[in-house]
């Protein structure tokens, strides 16, 4: 954020910085993720350890992490934390794979002169894991 690190920001200015609807970011707090400051008419006011929680939150959330990974995440001190983070890499290097297979095939796609993709055997190999369930 551009504004200096000392000056604390209201939640609305918080909200529209990260283009997020107010309620989340009391929802982050109801669930342990935030800890704002409050002035003295009880107004939230984030400073800059919580603007960087939160581009945490967002990041963590935009790889798939759940708002309890997340509070583990963030909570050095909370028991698993190891073991959450790495169930976590395990899960996005088997969604890293997912995306790996899929743009294969979407490249093949592009390439291929079968009118129906279904009934290329180079394009049906992409899926043969996946039919193998049958």
């Amino acid at each position: 954020m551009k504004s200096s690190p000392s000056r604390p920001w209201s939640v609305g200015e918080v909200a529209e910085r990260f283009d997020l609807p107010t309620n989340v970011l009391r929802h982050w707090e109801s669930v342990g993720l935030l800890r704002p400051d409050r002035d003295d008419a009880d107004r939230r006011r984030y400073g800059e350890d919580d603007i960087v929680r939160i581009a945490v939150i967002q990041r963590s959330k935009a790889a798939g992490m759940t708002l309890e990974q997340i509070g583990v995440l963030l909570d050095d001190g909370r028991s698993g934390r190891h073991e959450v983070l790495h169930a976590h890499l395990d899960d996005l290097d088997r969604r890293m794979e997912e995306m790996r297979r899929s743009r294969e095939m979407t490249e093949h796609a592009l390439r291929c002169s079968a009118h129906d993709i279904t009934t290329c055997p180079r394009f049906r190999a992409g899926v043969e894991d996946v039919l193998a369930r049958f």
